[in-house]
């Protein structure tokens, strides 16, 4: 960090400010995490150097004996991680990786079929302003409205109705556990193809705490940066018989050089991810979903679909306080120094911008080291807080007793810029 002192004060003020926001707030965004001190060194690695056009043992340049190394570990880790029989591990994101798979397997006006974004899918589903959305011809299914859950006969019904090229199951805001298999049967009766998209349950899903898209779908994508807790990035798997248009898919047809410094962090995040002690923190990240949503409903919020199975869950703010917005409640709770986000909730009927409803999980806490006691605390200063009326006095009070909580569960093996002098 000295280094980046020197020759850019500005740029390393800004990064040790972030490092002391990160470390004196409680992070309950979903989709985001800690992650390790060597996943970090292996970010800011040299390897961010090398020009790396093509894969291992066919690349476009010379000098590539040692990336080609780096990526082919990654890789077979991957596989070995997921029990995949092909991994494209160069993807720059998620929505990446959807879109290659969407270009390997699909022309342009094929119908594709996901879960409806209001209702807790995601924009690389087809939205109509992503891409997915114009270059495809795009259909949904969603939840029930009663349950708040899938039901997998409708989706069954729906599926057959509409006959899509391609079935996409997963979500972005969906607190259930996903029934990949039932989706299978459904991709086969309907004789389309399926891509599950498991980037935020990816942690869960390699740890075997929830069940795996592996074998029931085609291809399968992810991040790397929610459960998993690796750098920020994606993955595709598929079956050998795709791995070619895969791979094709990725480079030329969508990326030019890959990342190979980000596919040496995936390649250490997923080392760390098969080791024993991820099972327990995979599984610890449900039981303090778990118990934050039993405190919660214990203080008469209303939850989504009742609860959680995962590591997410929304409040549906209007049955306590309808004429709060989840832009307003995400605001008070992140100047109390609890961070989420608003989200809107299944047939919700504000805009996207105020919603009804804030996102939180677990997954960034569980890796403090923080349990069901520290959930239980969690949910009285987020009652608190939402109850207030962005009162100062409160939030004032609540963000004291966050930040002593934090000093108690300091974010684990965090070095600022790999800490290389």
């Amino acid at each position: 960090m000295k280094v980046l002192q020197k020759a850019d004060p500005e740029i390393a003020e800004i990064i040790l400010a972030e490092q002391q926001r990160q470390a004196d707030t409680l992070e309950l965004i979903a989709s985001e995490n800690h992650v390790s001190g060597p996943v970090l060194v292996a970010l800011g690695s040299i390897l961010t150097d090398k020009y790396a056009e093509g894969y291992p043992g066919k690349r476009y340049y010379c000098g590539n004996t040692n990336i080609d190394s780096v990526e082919t570990i990654c890789i077979e880790r991957a596989k070995k991680l997921f029990g995949a029989e092909h991994a494209n591990v160069q993807p720059h994101c998620g929505t990446s990786a959807n879109l290659a798979v969407y270009m390997a397997c699909l022309k342009p006006g094929d119908k594709i079929m996901g879960m409806e974004l209001a209702h807790g899918g995601h924009l690389s589903h087809g939205m109509r302003l992503n891409v997915s959305g114009l270059f495809y011809n795009t259909s949904t299914y969603g939840v029930d409205p009663k349950t708040e859950r899938l039901d997998m006969g409708q989706v069954r019904k729906l599926v057959l109705e509409q006959r899509p090229a391609l079935l996409i199951a997963g979500a972005s805001a969906y607190p259930r556990i996903i029934d990949f298999e039932a989706f299978g049967q459904i991709a086969r009766e309907a004789g389309c193809l399926l891509m599950a998209d498991i980037a935020h349950i990816a942690g869960l899903v390699a740890a075997g705490v929830h069940p795996s898209p592996l074998p029931h779908a085609t291809f399968v994508t992810t991040t790397n940066h929610k459960t998993l807790r690796g750098p920020r990035g994606g993955v595709i798997l598929c079956t050998s018989e795709w791995a070619k248009r895969i791979d094709a898919a990725v480079f030329p047809g969508l990326q030019g050089g890959p990342l190979e410094h980000v596919i040496a962090a995936k390649a250490v995040a997923f080392c760390e991810a098969m080791k024993p002690e991820f099972k327990q923190y995979a599984a610890a990240i449900i039981a303090n979903a778990k118990a934050l949503a039993d405190e919660l409903l214990a203080r008469q919020w209303r939850l989504v679909s009742g609860g959680t199975d995962n590591h997410m869950l929304m409040i549906d703010l209007r049955t306590r306080r309808p004429d709060l917005t989840g832009h307003q409640a995400a605001g008070w709770l992140a100047a109390a120094g609890i961070i989420t986000n608003k989200n809107s909730i299944p047939f919700d009927q504000r805009k996207p911008m105020h919603t009804s409803g804030i996102r939180m999980g677990t997954p960034a806490v569980t890796t403090r080291g923080m349990g069901p006691a520290e959930m239980k605390a969690v949910a009285d200063w987020i009652d608190k807080v939402l109850s207030s009326d962005g009162d100062q006095a409160v939030i004032d009070e609540v963000s004291k007793q966050v930040l002593e909580m934090c000093r108690q569960f300091p974010i684990p093996n965090n070095p600022t810029c790999a800490d290389i002098e």
